[in-house]
């Protein structure tokens, strides 16, 4: 039986949810005084890996998350109410952005693109905000 993409969207969601729940540390990123970007970078040792960032915009911000490097990487945002910020499907997401912004906390998960090759190692990804 074939699964709709939004069903899909909705499990890594509340998937997502669940482990943000757990506690999990979340690396907090900040930026230089008067910078509005900067290239975050994390390991990750596989599919089931995952690694989480926290993010603090005021409201009507424009943020944006863009993978850079080779490796492939999955990009999931949600705000300070904890709702995803875009609906999402299975493919690899290594870009979004998110405006206009909340005031608050959003938190980035980025997990290896299951559709594309296995790898381990490091990752890195830009983060604006304006």
């Amino acid at each position: 039986m074939k699964r709709p993409a939004h069903a899909i969207s909705a499990a890594i969601f509340v998937l997502l949810l669940t482990t943000l729940a757990s506690g999990q540390h979340a690396a907090r990123i900040t930026f230089a005084r008067g910078a509005t970007s900067k290239v975050v970078s994390g390991t990750l040792n596989g599919y089931k890996d995952e690694r989480r960032f926290v993010i603090r915009v005021r409201a009507a911000q424009t943020l944006n998350t863009e993978q850079v490097g080779n490796h492939s990487i999955t990009i999931f945002i949600t705000d300070p109410a904890g709702q995803d910020v875009d609906n999402s499907d299975m493919s690899c997401n290594n870009r979004r952005e998110v405006t206009p912004t909340v005031a608050g906390d959003y938190h980035i998960v980025v997990v290896e693109c299951q559709k594309a090759d296995r790898w381990k190692g490091t990752f890195k990804f830009r983060v604006t905000v304006k």
